[in-house]
């Protein structure tokens, strides 16, 4: 099977489910692979490491940059349908501002092209203009989608019934130095590190973690917060950044220093409101560090109780802090590290991933 694999983003989760995939790909015995991927990209000499045919496009980095490069749309269009001669299927590794300009031209030249759809509705909160019109014309020009979780499944079934449908995980991104949990470190004296890390957005649920922390330090004086990501954290959440306890980090991180984040917690927390499935929730896991989460949308899917996972009951202050309470009991974060060393083989297994993706566009390529 000859795959196009196309994603002109520049960076965050879309850059890193790619290169996870593409790497995957690459070895795969009967996979001929191409790479269509932004000169821009944080992670381009990762996709240039793969020896494999990559046409490395120039996007851009600013607004500036995105205003100008529309007028390159035509040139785009062509440059990628040069790309996919020869292919049997384009896949997107993640929706781009262009790629509803652009996939349309992969149907009418025939060529099949399947998006990895990561959301099927645009989060509360989240700037959604043009959503709509953006996921209609990709899904329109789909010869089948992918859906990293049952819950996007099952929205974009209700949204185009008679459109195939490819269900592959959302997994982890990890190196060998971190593969196994080997990079955990183990609990600083006095008390628990809790790690909330991502983009900060109004469904993440910032204040109510917020609030579950602030009760649970009153009953655990040691316990420590480190909030790190990429936003207005005070905005969402004011006064976050003063509770004791807590280290606000308003920075972007580099996708080199994501395992030593992860391995300096004790628990990842995912406060989220709605949520269709989390990047770092599998990567922690795959590391043996427990997660601690709202039941919402796929993040049931991910974080399970006996796994590794802490499942809060209810999308509530009290209780999210009693769920992180539970860390407290005797015994209780030995045995989730253990399950999370047990459970994260299957949180880095790409080789099964992909072969269920070649499955799938197999029986649709038929």
């Amino acid at each position: 099977m000859r795959i196009l694999l196309w994603y002109w983003g520049r960076r965050g989760g879309g850059a890193q489910f790619t290169l996870g995939l593409a790497q995957s790909l690459a070895t795969r015995p009967g996979v001929t692979l191409a790479l269509s991927v932004s000169a821009q990209g944080e992670l381009l000499d990762s996709f240039r490491n793969l020896s494999v045919s990559t046409n490395i496009v120039e996007t851009y980095r600013d607004l500036p940059g995105f205003a100008t490069g529309l007028l390159r749309i035509p040139a785009l269009r062509r440059q990628l349908l040069a790309s996919a001669q020869g292919a049997d299927v384009v896949i997107s590794g993640m929706t781009h501002v262009w790629t509803p300009l652009l996939a349309p031209a992969l149907a009418r030249a025939g060529i099949p092209f399947v998006p990895v759809v990561h959301d099927a509705l645009p989060h509360p909160g989240d700037f959604g203009w043009a959503w709509d019109w953006r996921l209609g014309r990709e899904l329109g020009a789909a010869r089948a989608a992918v859906a990293l979780s049952d819950q996007v499944a099952s929205i974009l079934a209700q949204r185009v019934p008679a459109l195939p449908l490819i269900r592959m995980p959302l997994l982890a991104m990890l190196s060998p130095a971190t593969a196994g949990g080997e990079a955990v470190a183990a609990s600083r004296e006095g008390g628990l590190r809790l790690l909330f890390f991502g983009r900060f957005r109004g469904y993440k649920g910032l204040d109510l973690l917020r609030d579950a922390f602030r009760r649970l330090r009153q009953a655990h004086p040691g316990v420590t917060l480190r909030v790190v990501g990429e936003g207005d954290a005070e905005a969402l959440a004011p006064g976050i950044g003063t509770l004791p306890g807590v280290r606000l980090e308003r920075r972007w991180v580099p996708e080199a220093e994501i395992p030593r984040l992860i391995a300096e917690a004790d628990a990842v927390v995912l406060p989220y409101r709605e949520a269709s499935q989390s990047g770092i929730a599998p990567q922690a896991l795959a590391m043996g560090v427990p997660v601690v989460a709202t039941p919402v949308g796929g993040l049931t899917e991910q974080v399970r109780e006996g796994a590794g996972g802490v499942v809060a009951t209810a999308v509530t202050e009290a209780a999210f802090a009693e769920a992180l309470s539970s860390l407290f009991l005797p015994g209780r974060m030995a045995a989730l590290r253990a399950e999370a060393r047990r459970a994260g083989a299957a949180q880095a297994d790409w080789g099964g991933a992909t072969d269920a993706l070649l499955r799938g566009l197999g029986a649709v390529l038929r």
